[in-house]
């Protein structure tokens, strides 16, 4: 079941006219929610996300976060899967095809849900591989915009190698992953690079942050070198759905010692941990 308009109604049913704008431009955002036993988790912190991508496209936010939730709450409700993941798809609407936005704006309004499959305990133990890519996408990155063919192409790179990730670099310096958010450790201490226009600024990111801090895990946030990355003790892939992944091998060389390290292990059994404590509540 998905949410489209106002309406509930099984996918199949689901039409969008060809001119939203959507399709015609990809002028849109979307938001993606992990729910884990029918909670969404970390819900006001993506909804808060949402808001910006909304206003980094000058698009009014079509429902309060109170409406959010009870709509988000409602299409857990109509599927099956205790675990789901949601995703939220705002566009300016349907419009005749011009590139100036409309006088008049309908926003089109698009949720589904499915299953949730966290990492499996193989690449849990073993980790996986990565490639490295130019960051060639636009300087607008912190916009969650549904428009992602340059992010699909450099994924794509990944998956040609038989790989799961595609690790950006950006003059000499780390950006993010192409679906992922990415953390070095080195010397026994986690690096982030800092939130700005070249990065999504992800949930999972801001989680493991926190527990780093609360742990009293030596970080920083700054500029992480390309040196860096290739030279690190570890690497860290984090995204809503993958949770914390180890990445292991970077353009078929071993990180480290090749395996997933101690900054990995303690970084996810916390962030299990966090993830049972908030679902208990």
């Amino acid at each position: 079941m998905i949410y489209l308009n106002g309406a509930f109604m099984p996918i199949e049913e689901a039409r969008i006219p060809v001119l939203d704008r959507g399709f015609i431009f990809g002028d849109g955002v979307y938001e993606v929610i992990p729910v884990y036993s029918r909670k969404p988790f970390r819900v006001a912190e993506h909804l808060h996300r949402l808001q910006d991508s909304l206003d980094g496209i000058r698009l009014k936010n079509p429902h309060s976060d109170a409406e959010w939730t009870a709509l988000i709450g409602q299409l857990i409700a109509r599927n099956e899967p205790d675990d789901q993941y949601l995703y939220l798809h705002i566009t300016r609407g349907v419009a005749k095809r011009d590139h100036a936005f409309p006088a008049v704006i309908t926003p089109t309004i698009f949720m589904m849900s499915n299953p949730l499959l966290t990492p499996p305990q193989a690449l849990l133990a073993g980790g996986v591989a990565a490639v490295s890519a130019n960051d060639n996408r636009w300087l607008r990155c912190d916009i969650k915009a549904i428009s992602l063919l340059p992010n699909i192409l450099l994924r794509q790179q990944a998956v040609d190698a038989g790989a799961t990730e595609t690790l950006l670099l950006r003059d000499g310096f780390m950006t993010e992953g192409a679906a992922s958010n990415i953390f070095v450790v080195r010397n026994h201490t986690l690096l982030a690079p800092p939130k700005n226009h070249l990065m999504l600024p992800g949930i999972t990111y801001d989680v493991v942050l926190e527990l780093a801090a609360a742990a009293r895990i030596p970080f920083e946030v700054r500029e992480v070198s390309e040196y860096e990355v290739r030279s690190a003790d570890e690497l860290l892939l984090t995204s809503s759905t993958k949770e914390i992944l180890a990445i292991t091998q970077l353009d078929s060389k071993p990180v480290g010692t090749g395996k997933p390290g101690a900054m990995f292990a303690k970084l996810y059994q916390l962030y299990q941990d966090y993830k049972a404590t908030v679902m208990r509540k």
